[in-house]
């Protein structure tokens, strides 16, 4: 398969999960067009592997996880994209929902966003994202874990207990 093949035929699908990702269509664009300029200069030794989607993909993680390190940029949370909408009978319901839920997880520190989308999103098993990410599987279930607490107390229709309450 040439780079240009796999352009035409995977492109649309890496700039949708550089957008869930990020939670930022812009910066998802950005991270994604890095990463071709760096794969196409690499290509003939991608191509070589038995799963060259795979390899981009972790290299889409990679570079989202070093972005804000290289370019000083902070990644505005609560940025929806149109990526994960579920069609529901109630379309403003779902819309909020949806809204929240990309809010929630653009609050997450970096590499638990990048587990719960790669794990629930991309549908990745655990020791394959421990191998993108370079770590334990056990790692990954431990931010998994953090990560569904956190957007479980975010999304939950209690409000936060203050400190002045136990008092």
């Amino acid at each position: 398969m040439t780079f240009e093949e796999f352009m035409a035929d995977r492109l649309a699908a890496l700039l949708r999960f550089a957008a869930v990702l990020t939670g930022d269509r812009a910066l998802a664009e950005d991270v994604v067009q890095e990463v071709l300029i760096r794969a196409q200069a690499r290509w003939k030794r991608i191509a070589r592997m038995d799963r060259p989607e795979m390899y981009v993909r972790k290299m889409v993680v990679n570079e989202f996880l070093s972005w804000r390190r290289r370019n000083q940029r902070v990644t505005p949370a609560g940025r929806g994209t149109d990526v994960a909408a579920q069609p529901s009978p109630d379309h403003a319901q779902g819309y909020a929902e949806r809204e929240a839920l990309v809010t929630a997880i653009g609050k997450l520190p970096r590499r638990q966003r990048a587990v719960i989308v790669l794990r629930y999103y991309e549908g990745f098993s655990e020791t394959e994202i421990a191998g993108m990410l370079g770590c334990a599987p056990a790692t990954v279930r431990g931010y998994t874990s953090r990560a569904l607490v956190a957007l479980r107390f975010a999304l939950s229709e209690c409000p936060p207990v203050t400190a002045e309450e136990f008092r």
